[in-house]
């Protein structure tokens, strides 16, 4: 099921520091999940594409990505607001992805996304791009980062976690296929609707990523943690217990023996041996 790509994807949790949230603990000139997305990309004058299509607000929310980048020096950004199958096709916005460096959708509704690009000539150029360029970044952040997956949660409320049922689920834009995304991980209390999700699909990951918190998947084989909070994989491919499937819909669920990892800024895990590298500490603080 591994996707073999040369190009890097970078999920992100949402609410991601945008230059005015001091509280996160991390410069946003250096280390904000921003800056990676501007390094990864080649710099500040590669040539980057906001995609605000999963919004419902979506000139608000690229007046606020025109003025982040801007605070990082991007003076070759761009904002495509897909809003039809029919604009996916146009033949200007498909040369806009065709010569980006970085495509980068914002938050909001990841159904939209699929509703109006998966499996249009756009969706099959962003996989060209990422299976054929080393240099291309595909970014997405809370809505932007879930529609990545193949199986895709797609909804589930918190408060009836692991009650069957509860989480929704539709195929996403497959960019990488081994994870199921969740974003605004211990904000929003979504530890249960994750839970649930890799117990109907166990061959699968759980990758739920806090606010201001991201992943850099490189070779769709790796993933480093960037940003101030944490993010939190789960591996059920050793479940001992798993009554998802025997269940009546709404009742509780139970699992057993779900491998779970708490990961931080600078830490690292390999996709293709479920293996987890902590940074040692003396490398984290200096």
């Amino acid at each position: 099921m591994q996707k073999h790509i040369k190009g890097t994807l970078i999920p992100i949790g949402g609410n991601e520091d945008k230059g005015e949230n001091e509280y996160y603990g991390i410069d946003f000139i250096q280390e904000g999940i921003l800056s990676h997305v501007v390094r990864e990309s080649g710099g500040n004058q590669e040539k980057i594409v906001v995609i605000p299509t999963a919004s419902s607000i979506p000139d608000e929310v690229a007046e606020n990505y025109i003025s982040a980048f801007g605070k990082l020096g991007c003076t070759n950004l761009h904002i495509l607001n897909i809003q039809s199958r029919e604009e996916a096709v146009d033949p200007a916005a498909l040369e806009m992805v065709r010569s980006a460096r970085c495509i980068m959708f914002s938050g909001g509704d990841q159904s939209k996304i699929v509703n109006f690009i998966g499996m249009t000539s756009m969706h099959e150029l962003l996989n060209e791009k990422l299976c054929n360029e080393e240099n291309f970044v595909l970014a997405g952040t809370s809505a932007g980062a879930m529609c990545m997956s193949h199986e895709m949660i797609a909804g589930g409320s918190a408060t009836e976690a692991l009650l069957k049922g509860n989480v929704q689920m539709k195929i996403g834009m497959d960019f990488v296929p081994e994870l199921i995304i969740d974003t605004h991980f211990v904000k929003r209390g979504r530890f249960g609707r994750l839970a649930e999700a890799v117990a109907i699909f166990p061959h699968l990951m759980g990758l739920g990523l806090s606010e201001d918190t991201g992943v850099i998947i490189k070779n769709g084989v790796e993933f480093r943690v960037i940003g101030s909070g944490m993010v939190v994989v789960f591996d059920p491919s050793g479940l001992e217990h798993n009554n998802q499937r025997i269940l009546k819909m709404g009742s509780a669920m139970s699992l057993s023996n779900l491998v779970t990892h708490i990961l931080a800024n600078g830490d690292r895990f390999r996709l293709d041996e479920r293996r987890i590298e902590i940074l040692p500490i003396h490398e984290k603080y200096i």
